[in-house]
């Protein structure tokens, strides 16, 4: 999609694709400071390389990356933007901030009696910052909006169980990673507002099933924005919902019901992108072509990563980045269990 570029510093008039990717890149390390370790290190690491051959690959114009450590100062983060630089896909325009995942909440949160635990953070997470968000772009970004901070009490008709104590339901944030608004400066002069996003698997838990309930809320929270049900505006057209949703609205463990209501209200378009794979998937009800990660000692393949237009954009192209074989599939696989989701959007 560089043609867009050009036509941004050209400032030529004329219609041209916008292509718009997420990909979950697995790049949450063990540990603080291992990441820049790795993209850093005088040996080259195998999965970073293959992630970066995969973002060469995809071609995106904005791209959100889910999966991947944050660190205050950004230095993965400038690291991976250089190795990207270096192997021919600048992206000169970045936004991360801090996640919920590691942030600690000084409660016992699992309920076992230890505190300070990965499970005990405001989204799980083994040190603050681990497994966050980094939006990707050639185009220029305006400020960000960041919905972080919001509670998941203050959220209208959420799902948090009827006996969480007075102190969690106080403090406990509804995002388990990250919630944005982050607007993207298009050639002509308008913006097309990011809605970007990433949830918690709705497992792990118990007969509770507090992380089910809060990866519904945490899709629920963009109908209740897009609604302006809550103490933001409401976000304005041309705009894209994208990020790992890690949830399958067929297939799988979860309560789909704020995704299904997502994917086919008048708000949004879902461009259905399929890969070539070629993976059946008989005891699922899903289209095995839509799934976007592959759990080998699980449940199988599932669409749990979205990239969802406006109802207003004229989409030209849709696609999982999951070739059947040949040596990009090798590279892909390499680097994560899901795979890159694209679609590409005409603009005027």
């Amino acid at each position: 999609m560089t043609g867009l570029l050009w036509l941004a510093l050209s400032g030529a008039a004329s219609a041209e694709t916008l292509r718009l990717a997420t990909w979950n890149v697995d790049l949450a390390r063990q540990g603080p400071g291992l990441l820049v370790e790795d993209l850093l290190g005088a040996r080259p690491d195998p999965q970073v390389q293959a992630v970066i051959a995969g973002i060469v690959a995809l071609d995106a114009d904005v791209l959100l990356l889910t999966g991947i450590d944050h660190d205050a100062r950004q230095v993965a983060l400038t690291a991976l933007a250089d190795r990207l630089a270096a192997a021919g896909a600048p992206y000169p325009f970045r936004f991360t901030a801090p996640p919920n995942a590691g942030h600690p909440t000084g409660l016992d949160l699992d309920r076992n009696g230890k505190l300070g635990q990965p499970r005990d953070a405001m989204g799980y997470g083994a040190f603050r910052g681990q497994g966050g968000m980094a939006l990707l772009s050639r185009l220029p970004l305006g400020p960000a909006t960041d919905y972080t901070g919001f509670l998941w009490a203050d959220l209208p008709g959420h799902l948090m169980p009827a006996d969480t104590p007075a102190p969690e339901r106080a403090g406990q944030r509804l995002s388990s990673v990250n919630h944005w608004q982050v607007p993207v400066q298009l050639p002509g002069g308008g913006q097309l507002a990011v809605l970007a996003f990433a949830a918690t698997p709705p497992v792990f838990d118990g007969p509770e099933d507090r992380n089910g309930r809060r990866n519904h809320d945490e899709a629920a929270f963009w109908l209740r924005l897009m609604e302006g049900a809550l103490p933001f505006p409401a976000p304005r057209p041309p705009l894209v919902l994208m990020g790992d949703a890690n949830l399958d609205s067929a297939d799988g463990d979860g309560r789909p019901q704020a995704l299904r209501a997502l994917l086919s209200g008048p708000a949004l378009q879902d461009p259905a992108p399929r890969g070539s794979h070629g993976r059946s998937e008989a005891a699922h009800q899903g289209d095995p072509a839509l799934d976007t990660a592959f759990y080998a000692k699980g449940v199988g393949g599932l669409r749990v990563d979205y990239v969802l237009p406006s109802a207003g954009l004229r989409v030209s192209g849709a696609g999982v980045l999951w070739p059947a074989d040949g040596a990009l599939a090798e590279t892909l696989a390499q680097a994560s269990r899901h795979r890159p989701v694209w679609v590409d959007v005409t603009l005027p």
